[in-house]
C-alpha cells in the first residue's frame, strides 16, 4: 500500500511537470479524442498492452494512475461496501417505468460517483471503485432455466431495449459539458442466454436469421445508437463456431460497421483464454494468437491476463502495433471523457458527496421501485388482507431471508426490511414459522410430507397463513456449485416450485387454511398447482432493501398493485423446447402457441380498467410514417391505481413472424371513476420486421394488427387494423 501512494505521488508530480511542459494530452481545452491521440504517441509498447487489462497500471513518466476498470451496478453498485439496493434488473422490468428506472440509476450514478472521488482521495484504487460499470445486462431471458436470467429485462426485445436505455442514460447522465458521469456497458454481446455450466466451451450455431435481428441483436442495437453506451461486453461463447470475443461478424461487420459503433470493446472475465485453453473452445493454439485475432476484431480490453502475451504476438508478425494502437486510442479517450485523468478541481461530478450514498431520499425511491414492481398474479378477493380481526401466521424460507431480496450483483444495504419485518410492522407481531428450506436434496416423499404434518401443527390456530416461498440466488446464479434436484451450475433443470414447499402447501390447504403465497424469484416459476391450492399469489421477485415493506403495502392494501410480468409463466417444463436450442420457435409469448399459466405483461389490480374506442392518425399509412394512437383507459373501480397499457403488433400473412409482439408501452395512473386519453406514437420501425425476401430488417409495405390492452393474453386483448403502403 506504501508503494501504490508512493507511485500515486511521483504520477500526480509527473502530470504536473507534464502540463508545465505544455503536453497537450493535459490540455483540458482539448476534446478527449485529441488528448487520447497525443497521449498514444508518447507510450511505449509494453505500456500500451498493459492499458489494455481491465487491472492497469500506472504510468508514472506520463502521469497515468492506476485503474481498475471491473466495476458493477446492476441494481446499485456493487461490491464497494453499502450502497442503496434497489430490486434486481427483472423486478425492476416487472415495473414497466421508464422513467423510474432512469431516475433509479441516476442514484446509482450519484452514488458511484461519490465512492470514486472518496475512494481517489484515500489512495484506493481498487476493483469496484471505478466509474466503468458492467451494467446493463440485455441479453434475451429465452428460457427460464437460465440463472442469469435474473439480471435481465425479461423475454421480450423491445421491452429490454426501453430498459436498457433508461439504464444507460441513468448511468452516463447528461453531461456536466465536460466529461460523462459514468460509463455503461451493454453486455454479453451476442446470442447469450445460458447455459451456464457449459458456457465456456458451448457453440450457438443454426439460428434462424430472423432470430438472430429480431430477437437477440435488438436491445444492443438500440443501446448502440439510441443511448450511445459508451462500452459493450463480448460473451463467452461461440457463435456459428467462432468466440464471440474474436467474431468478425459480431464485433466487425454488425457492431462497428453497421451500427457505426465507436466506444470500447471489453471481454466478459477469462474470455479469451477460452480460445486456447483445453477442454473450452480450443480455436486457438496459443495464448498469443488468441490474443491477437481478439484485438483485430475489436476486443479493446481484456478482463483477465492473456493480452500480456500481446508483445510476443507483435513479434511473430500475428498483429501490428498500429492494430494495437486502435483499441489503446479508445481506452484512453474513454478515460478522458470520465475526467479520470484529471484532477477532481475541475471535474464537477467530484462535488457529489458521500452523504448521498444510501440517504433517506435514496431509500424512498428504493422503496418506491419496489412497490411497483410486485405483480399480483392471482386474487379470488382474499387480497388486501384486513390489518385485524383474522388470525395471521406467517411462513415460509424467504420470510426472514435479507440477503435473498437482494439478488445476485448486489452491493450491501445498511438496513434491509424482510418480508416478515414489513408484515410486523404493518399489523403487529404476528407468529412465524419457517417450515421448510428452499429445498432439500432428499427426493423421499415420506420426508417432505412429515416436514409439512409437523410445520402445519405450528399455525394450527391461524386463519391466515402468508406462505413467502420460491428459490433464492443462492439456487439460481452465475455459474455456481448447486447440488439439489433441479438445480445445475446456477441453471435450472424444471421449473416447478421445489418439491418441499409445494407439498407443505398443499398441507396448509388440506388444513383449511387460507393460503397467501408470495413467490420470491428471479425467474418465472412453474405454479399451477398453486394456483388451485392458493388464494392469491403475488410474485415479489428479488425486491431489494425496502423489499419486506413493499410485499407488506400490496398485501394490506396501502398499495395497489400494478406490476407487469415481463417474462411468461409456464405451466410446467413440457411447454418449453430444449434449453440449448437457441432458435424461438415455441419460446416467450412471441412464438408461444400453447396457453400459459400467467401471460407476459400480466398483473392485476385491486381495480378495474376498461379501454375505449381508440383514435388513429389513420388506418392507412405510407412506409416511414408515425401512428399516434389516442387511447381512452377508464377506472370503472373504487380505488385510484396503475394500468399498464400495453401495445402489440402482428403482421399479417406472414407466417414465420411472431404472434405477436410489443411496440409500445405507457404505465399510467387513473383516479377511480376518472378516463384518461393515453396518447401513443408508435414510430415508423415499429412495423420493421425481418424481411425474408431481402434477409434484412425493413418495414414492409401490408397489412398489420394494432393490439392494445393490458396484457398479451389474446382474450384481453382488442385488434384495430393498419395498411402500410
Amino acid at each position: 500500500m506504501r508503494n501504490l501512494f508512493i507511485a500515486v505521488g511521483l504520477s500526480l508530480s509527473l502530470a504536473a511537470t507534464a502540463f508545465s511542459q505544455g503536453m497537450p494530452y493535459t490540455d483540458t481545452a482539448l476534446s478527449a479524442a485529441e488528448r487520447a491521440d497525443d497521449l498514444l504517441h508518447r507510450l511505449s509498447l509494453d505500456e500500451k498492452i498493459s492499458l489494455m487489462m481491465d487491472v492497469s497500471p500506472a504510468v508514472p513518466r506520463l502521469g497515468i494512475k492506476p485503474y481498475n476498470w471491473w466495476n458493477e451496478a446492476l441494481h446499485g453498485v456493487a461490491r464497494a461496501g453499502n450502497a442503496t439496493m434497489f430490486p434486481q434488473a427483472i423486478g425492476m422490468a416487472a415495473t414497466f417505468d421508464c422513467e423510474a428506472v432512469e431516475s433509479a440509476f441516476g442514484v446509482v450514478s450519484d452514488e458511484a460517483r461519490a465512492k470514486f472521488h472518496d475512494a481517489r482521495r484515500n489512495g484506493n484504487y481498487d476493483r469496484y471503485y471505478g466509474l466503468t460499470f458492467w451494467t446493463p445486462n440485455v441479453n434475451i431471458f429465452r428460457d427460464p432455466r437460465w440463472g442469469r436470467g435474473q439480471e435481465t429485462y425479461g423475454e421480450d426485445p423491445y421491452l429490454t431495449s426501453r430498459m436498457g436505455v433508461a439504464v444507460v442514460n441513468g448511468l452516463q447522465g447528461t453531461s456536466d459539458g465536460v466529461y460523462n458521469k459514468s460509463h455503461a456497458c451493454a453486455k454479453h454481446f451476442a446470442v447469450h442466454s445460458g447455459p451456464e455450466w457449459n458456457r465456456h466451451s458451448f457453440n450457438v450455431e443454426n439460428i434462424a436469421p430472423r432470430d438472430l435481428w429480431e430477437t437477440y441483436l435488438p436491445s444492443f442495437e438500440a443501446l448502440v445508437k439510441e443511448a450511445g453506451v459508451k462500452e459493450v461486453m463480448c460473451a463467452y461463447n461461440r457463435f456459428e463456431g467462432t468466440p464471440c470475443c474474436g467474431s468478425n461478424r459480431l464485433l466487425v461487420q454488425i457492431l462497428r460497421d453497421e451500427w457505426g459503433y465507436d466506444g470500447i470493446v471489453v471481454s466478459d472475465c477469462g474470455a479469451i483464454s477460452n480460445f486456447y485453453v483445453k477442454g473450452r473452445h480450443e480455436t486457438h493454439p496459443t495464448a498469443g494468437a488468441a490474443s491477437a485475432d481478439a484485438v483485430i476484431t475489436g476486443t479493446d480490453l481484456e478482463c483477465g491476463d492473456s493480452y500480456r502475451s500481446l508483445g510476443e504476438a507483435v513479434s511473430k508478425g500475428l498483429i501490428t502495433e498500429e492494430q494495437i494502437d486502435k483499441s489503446v486510442f479508445r481506452l484512453l479517450k474513454a478515460r478522458f471523457e470520465l475526467g479520470e485523468m484529471d484532477d477532481d478541481s475541475i471535474v464537477a461530478w467530484s462535488r457529489i458527496s458521500m452523504d448521498t450514498v444510501c440517504s433517506p431520499k435514496h431509500r424512498a425511491l428504493s422503496l418506491d421501485m419496489a412497490r411497483k414492481s410486485m405483480t399480483l398474479l392471482q386474487n379470488n378477493g382474499i387480497l388486501p388482507l384486513a390489518k385485524s380481526g383474522k388470525k395471521i401466521a406467517v411462513m415460509g424460507p424467504n420470510a426472514n431471508d435479507s440477503i435473498m431480496q437482494w439478488g445476485n450483483y448486489n452491493g450491501t444495504p445498511v438496513h434491509t426490511v424482510t418480508i416478515l419485518e414489513g408484515i410486523r410492522n404493518k399489523i403487529g407481531d404476528v407468529p412465524y414459522e419457517k417450515g421448510c428450506d428452499h429445498t432439500t436434496q432428499t427426493t423421499d416423499v415420506e420426508t417432505y410430507q412429515k416436514i409439512a404434518a409437523e410445520a402445519v401443527s405450528k399455525v394450527q390456530d391461524a386463519d391466515i397463513v402468508i406462505f413467502v416461498g420460491g428459490i433464492s440466488p443462492a439456487l439460481e446464479g452465475e455459474e455456481m456449485s448447486v447440488d439439489y434436484p433441479g438445480f445445475r451450475g446456477g441453471d435450472r433443470t424444471d421449473i416447478e416450485l421445489p418439491f418441499v414447499q409445494r407439498q407443505l402447501i398443499a398441507a396448509l390447504k388440506v388444513a383449511g387454511k387460507k393460503v397467501v403465497f408470495v413467490n420470491c424469484s428471479g425467474s418465472s416459476i412453474a405454479l399451477e398447482p398453486e394456483s388451485f391450492m392458493c388464494d392469491a399469489i403475488l410474485q415479489a421477485w428479488y425486491p431489494g432493501e425496502e423489499g419486506g415493506t413493499a410485499v407488506a403495502d400490496v398485501l394490506f392494501g396501502d398499495y395497489n398493485p400494478a406490476g407487469r410480468l415481463p417474462v411468461t409463466f409456464y405451466r410446467n417444463i413440457t411447454q418449453l423446447p430444449n434449453y440449448e436450442d437457441y432458435n424461438m420457435v415455441g419460446r416467450t409469448y412471441r412464438y408461444m402457441r400453447e396457453k400459459p399459466l400467467f401471460p407476459f405483461g400480466h398483473g392485476l389490480s385491486y381495480t378495474k380498467f376498461r379501454y375505449g374506442k381508440p383514435v388513429l392518425s389513420s388506418n392507412t399509412l405510407k412506409v416511414g410514417d408515425e401512428l399516434h394512437i389516442e387511447l381512452p383507459v377508464s377506472n370503472t373501480g373504487v380505488r385510484s391505481g396503475d394500468e399498464v397499457v400495453q401495445i402489440y403488433i402482428r403482421k399479417r400473412g406472414d407466417k414465420e413472424a411472431p404472434v405477436k409482439t410489443l411496440r409500445a408501452f405507457r404505465r399510467v395512473s387513473v383516479d377511480a371513476g376518472e378516463t384518461k386519453n393515453v396518447k401513443i406514437t408508435l414510430a415508423a420501425d415499429a412495423f420493421r420486421f425481418f424481411d425474408t425476401q431481402t434477409n434484412t430488417m425493413r418495414v414492409v409495405p401490408g397489412d398489420y394488427d394494432v393490439m392494445y390492452g393490458g396484457s398479451s393474453d389474446r382474450n384481453q386483448l382488442k385488434t384495430v387494423k393498419v395498411r402500410l403502403q
